[in-house]
């Protein structure tokens, strides 16, 4: 009994010297504490992404919207520098009002350059860029885009595309680098390097496989634009997910767009298992996932169970141009009904958050002055480094007192040199809303006229030339309308007036240098055999110097393919990537190109 009375004073005394410790004090971060003081719906604001034309400030300030957008072509009137940077500064300033008293995060498309605004620099697009296949240039074009951005008050790019391209009938193939994944993953990267150096937050997408989806041969149809995936998981791994490695381990890539595409029949805004297992737990990213534009409503079910499905497989903010009112709506009935954990939110919102700190917003983005002379010097050398030499019969370099003819649809059109993605979404014909740009016959008439030589545009002057410079196109596109089953140098997406100036051309019976600027190889096996000289010029912008630069021999070629060159339509057949491809079927091979 005493025994026992003793062990019950000394339990009593732990116990009393116990109460008298304090519990350890959890200490949280300026990040943590914000997220800890935020209601639901200032953190579900947070997740929104909105369109610039169905917003007001007030709904912004209302809302607590996290981010807005201006799609394709979406631009403040006047389309100006100045007029851009006061639309995102008021933006901004509503944001920061709100009750939650977070900036935002405004994004473009910005894929070339500041596509969207009247007047600027274009760069190629990134099939010509990877031509180059020159690091150091796509990083020094990144932090030249992440000026422009800047001086216009934008924080956040979706780009580059991370696409491994192979089947270039996709509408989007110009949007990619190459058909080969470790081009891609260094180009990619690099650019990625030079647009974050700027403050800016670039967007890795389309993830995954956008560049793998199925031609659908029972139709012989498409869309493959948002198609289907047919591959194993180690195939995606080797040829699609390589990109995504070096961007999030090597660039730090702040933020990744999800694709339209499905990988075996599974919508990849759906998809857990790539989205969470894949990208944020094994790749260890830790910035934002963002969806594409509306694409989680084509997931299956009502719309709660589209957003359900999208923020539990790993979505942190949603792209809803229009929609964000309703899906706000049904977020917050979600969270409320345990359908969506609030780890969930919690773990989206803290994303937003750390890259908004990251991105030093709360301050606003530092101040930037457009260098146009800058931006041209450098589109220019981009365009001269990206044209590819295919055939030379001793035409090239051009004397610079040649008389030259000069024909075709895209001598005298900035739209056509541009493609998709520029002043709007599918492109545009004209030179409008290229004011700054210089064209093919400006370039080649600036050169004629300083060494006493003529540009002719009309066939009656044709014995007056010495040689034929025959520009070929395709009408500018964009996704969707891109795709084609046929890759027609005279059908199909082809400009319609190539099948006549190619025509015209063989009846002159002079030297015909050929210039093709597409977004893609196209057909030439029928009409090579014609020409003297052949260089693919791809969609190279604004700046046409680049090309006269080569063609006289000023600057050597020194770009190369980095797609393979088909002789057939069924272009995916040809991808230097499938071990299955006939050699018959190949014009040129991925990495020709001849120098002078």
């Amino acid at each position: 009994m005493i025994i026992a009375k003793k062990w019950l004073i000394v339990g009593l005394l732990s116990l009393s010297l116990m109460s008298c410790k304090k519990t350890p004090e959890i200490i949280l971060t300026p990040l943590e504490e914000k997220l800890a003081s935020m209601s639901l719906d200032e953190k579900l604001g947070q997740m929104i992404q909105a369109e610039r034309y169905a917003v007001t400030t007030a709904t912004i300030n209302e809302l607590n919207l996290g981010s807005i957008l201006s799609g394709g072509g979406s631009h403040p009137t006047p389309n100006t520098v100045e007029a851009w940077l006061a639309l995102t500064t008021k933006m901004n300033n509503a944001a920061k009002n709100g009750s939650a008293g977070l900036p935002l995060i405004y994004g473009v498309d910005a894929v070339h350059g500041h596509n969207n605004v009247e007047g600027l620099v274009l760069f190629p697009h990134n099939s010509a860029l990877g031509a180059t296949h020159d690091e150091e240039l796509l990083e020094r074009i990144g932090k030249a885009v992440g000026v422009q951005l800047r001086a216009t008050g934008i924080s956040w790019n979706f780009a580059p595309c991370l696409a491994v391209v192979q089947d270039i009938r996709w509408g989007r193939a110009y949007e990619g680098f190459s058909e080969e994944p470790n081009l891609v993953a260094s180009l990619g990267s690099a650019y990625i390097k030079g647009l974050q150096s700027e403050g800016i937050m670039a967007t890795a997408k389309h993830y995954l496989a956008d560049g793998g989806t199925d031609f659908d041969s029972s139709k012989n149809s498409y869309p493959i634009d948002q198609g289907n995936v047919s591959l194993t998981e180690a195939e995606i791994r080797a040829l699609h997910l390589v990109p995504y490695i070096k961007a999030i381990q090597d660039a730090k890539v702040k933020s990744i767009m999800v694709s339209f595409s499905s990988i075996n029949n599974q919508k990849m805004h759906g998809s857990t298992y790539w989205i969470t297992t894949i990208l944020k737990e094994e790749l260890k990213f830790d910035g934002i996932v963002i969806s594409d534009w509306e694409a989680i409503h084509q997931l299956p079910g009502s719309l709660i169970y589209q957003v359900s499905s999208a923020i539990n497989a790993g979505v942190d903010m949603l792209m809803e141009p229009n929609k964000y009112k309703d899906v706000l709506a049904v977020m917050k009935r979600a969270v409320e009904n345990g359908t969506i954990k609030m780890e969930r939110i919690d773990d989206a919102v803290m994303r937003i958050l750390k890259v908004k700190d990251d991105l030093k917003l709360s301050t606003g983005l530092a101040s930037a002055t457009i260098d146009m002379e800058n931006d041209k010097a450098l589109a220019r050398e981009a365009v001269a480094k990206s044209q590819v030499l295919l055939k030379n019969e001793g035409v090239l370099p051009l004397a610079k007192n040649t008389d030259i003819l000069l024909i075709g649809p895209g001598i005298d059109n900035v739209g056509y040199q541009a493609g998709g993605w520029s002043f709007s979404w599918q492109g545009e014909k004209g030179n409008e809303h290229f004011p700054n740009a210089t064209t093919l016959l400006e370039a080649f008439t600036a050169i004629a006229q300083a060494n006493g030589a003529h540009i002719y545009t009309q066939l009656k002057d044709a014995s007056k030339a010495d040689v034929v410079v025959m520009v070929l196109t395709e009408n500018p596109y964009a996704e969707g309308i891109g795709d084609t089953k046929t890759l027609s140098l005279t059908s199909g997406l082809a400009h319609p007036d190539n099948a006549e100036t190619i025509r015209q051309a063989k009846l002159i019976k002079k030297p015909i240098v050929t210039l093709l600027m597409s977004g893609r190889p196209l057909i030439v096996e029928d009409e090579i055999e014609y020409w003297d000289a052949f260089v693919m010029s791809w969609l190279f912008g604004t700046e046409a110097q680049g090309v006269t630069d080569v063609l006289y021999g000023d600057v050597n070629f020194s770009g190369t393919l980095s797609f393979t060159w088909p002789k057939i339509s069924e272009a995916n057949t040809t991808s230097s990537m499938n071990p299955d491809r006939n050699a018959d079927d190949i014009q040129f091979e991925i990495g020709s190109g001849l120098t002078y």
